[in-house]
């Protein structure tokens, strides 16, 4: 099965807008990738144009897509939050917290 886990952040402040993206780039992309499942993972910033105005991105500006292919998406989505709640992901304060990332999960049809 194919899927998405699409990631809507923001750094902490904008003085941190630096630390936050080579955090995201250099650090953390490179540890999700290590989840056996994660094929690929990239990141994005809001563009200033824009088709339509969003209705609402919950006041984040960058966007991280991670494909994953697996038979047992469940598995690598638990995979995610151990590592993230244990650990063994690096975080950085340069990522806002609070509110959280918004992540969400879309399977292939």
């Amino acid at each position: 099965m194919k899927a998405l886990l699409v990631v809507l952040s923001n750094p902490t402040t904008s003085e941190q807008e630096d630390e936050y993206n080579d955090w995201y780039d250099n650090v953390h992309l490179g540890e999700v990738k290590q989840i056996p499942g994660v094929t690929d993972a990239r990141r994005y910033v809001v563009s200033t144009t824009q088709l339509d105005p969003p209705s609402s991105l919950g006041g984040n500006d960058y966007l991280a897509l991670y494909e994953i292919e697996s038979e047992d998406l469940a598995a690598v989505a638990h995979e995610l939050t151990a590592r993230a709640v244990n650990g063994t992901f690096h975080m950085s304060g340069a990522i806002r917290a609070d509110p959280p990332p918004v992540a969400v999960l879309f399977e292939s049809r």
